[in-house]
């Protein structure tokens, strides 16, 4: 089994996926549109929004997609919840988070805290929060 966190954004899910894979460095390993799975079905003002976009960082995934069913209601934001990264090296965590910051809220600048060697919490320019980690040693 795999967790997979599985994010919803108003309209700009391409380019939140763009981001963060240039962050993250990973690789987009599917991008799918309304257009694509209805073709000209899909009303034109939302062939381009994103049905569906999968991103692989190494063995990690992160999914998401534009709030495309206007039967599930106004789109509610991202809220609730954090996209947590673990790291094993405090400067690999530094450079995340600094990559991430950009155009971000930081909510907890990057710091040594009780339990990691390095701690920080954001909330990107597309409304996502994250939270970078680099553990103590065992």
């Amino acid at each position: 089994m795999q967790l997979v966190s599985y994010l919803f954004f108003k309209d700009n899910a391409a380019e939140a996926f763009d981001f963060y894979a240039r962050c993250l460095g990973g690789q987009i390993a599917m991008k799918v549109t309304m257009g694509d799975m209805s073709g000209d079905a899909a009303p034109p003002a939302t062939r381009h929004l994103i049905a569906h976009v999968r991103l692989q960082v190494g063995d990690a995934v992160l999914m998401g997609s534009d709030w495309c069913n206007p039967d599930s209601g106004p789109y509610p934001g991202i809220h609730g919840n954090a996209v947590s990264l673990s790291v094993d090296q405090p400067q690999e965590a530094e450079r995340l988070f600094a990559a991430l910051s950009d155009g971000a809220q930081v909510s907890m600048p990057m710091a040594e805290t009780q339990w990691a060697l390095r701690f920080g919490m954001l909330t990107d320019r597309y409304g996502a929060m994250w939270m970078v980690n680099c553990n103590r040693p065992a």
